[in-house]
């Protein structure tokens, strides 16, 4: 909590910032079910990468389904929802991701949506952030997990953007817009601890050999390094940019410091091992307790 600042009160209006983190983000499931269980009022989310998925499906009053939709859904599920590109600067396409959440969540336009909404993407060729605040929802989340090399850039507006990590892992200005009251911020790069539980293993589909999820799923984690001791390219990749994106959250809570910190461990899981979902939700759900009654909330 900033210096001085006024402890945060039941039913006062809240700007939520949702830091970017790989599959760290669904652990922001958990912090937002936290908040409203203590009867805060979220009135606008800004968020970049994982953030900006979990923000605007909250903000689009659908994060329950969403949840449990992620409660249904194993590793092979969402490797299946990988769609390998060739000839394209990145892994995945990434529509197939898309397509599969936006049957849960809709596509509505951000500026129908009940909470104030603000992606954050990055315009590579301009080099600066991009607010995304009106258009389809799910072609600002697009833009927003762009993670570049992983998949592909985005157009939106005649733009090819990408992830908003990159130049704002948490976007703490794009909330001053909103009439909220207080300013809670979710950093992803919390002081590391160990994990509850170990990576989920992939069960045999079948005894005739491997299935074609099974082939996916070893080719993946070919690329991520998904055996102990080895670190693929798309790992290598992930931790650099973690590292880059520490530093700049860092400097953006110093120059714009909100009422609360939340931070989520940055070792809670690797970032693409998004089926540890019930782990990850449950993570921020304690984090941000514990914040709130460190706050003296």
């Amino acid at each position: 909590m900033a210096a001085d600042a006024p402890k945060i009160r039941r039913g006062e209006k809240i700007a939520l910032v949702l830091g970017a983190g790989g599959a760290r983000g669904l652990a922001q499931i958990g912090v937002i079910e936290a908040l409203q269980a203590r009867g805060l009022q979220i009135v606008a989310v800004a968020g970049s990468s994982s953030g900006a998925l979990v923000g605007g499906i909250f903000a689009a009053g659908r994060l329950a389904a969403f949840h449990a939709r992620l409660m249904e859904m194993d590793r092979g599920d969402f490797l299946r929802l990988l769609d390998p590109v060739i000839g394209r600067p990145a892994l995945f396409r990434g529509e197939r991701l898309v397509e599969t959440f936006a049957e849960v969540v809709g596509n509505p336009d951000i500026e129908s949506l009940p909470v104030d909404f603000t992606a954050v993407a990055v315009d590579l060729q301009r080099q600066r952030e991009v607010w995304l605040r009106s258009g389809p929802l799910w072609d600002a989340i697009r833009a927003s997990i762009a993670i570049p090399g992983l998949f592909t850039p985005y157009e939106v507006h005649g733009r090819e953007l990408v992830d908003g990590g990159l130049l704002a892992p948490l976007p703490i200005a794009a909330t001053r817009l909103s009439d909220a009251h207080r300013l809670i911020a979710v950093d992803m790069h919390g002081w590391p601890q160990r994990p509850p539980g170990e990576p989920a293993q992939e069960t045999d589909e079948s005894s005739e050999g491997p299935s074609p999820s099974a082939r996916l799923g070893a080719w993946v984690e070919k690329q991520m390094g998904g055996r102990p001791g080895e670190i693929g390219l798309s790992e290598l990749m992930s931790r650099a940019l973690d590292t880059m994106q520490a530093q700049i959250a860092r400097v953006q809570l110093a120059l714009d410091p909100p009422e609360l910190v939340i931070r989520i461990p940055r070792d809670a899981c690797l970032f693409y091992e998004f089926w540890r979902a019930k782990e990850l939700v449950e993570i921020g759900r304690n984090e941000a307790d514990k914040a709130l009654d460190a706050a003296g909330y």
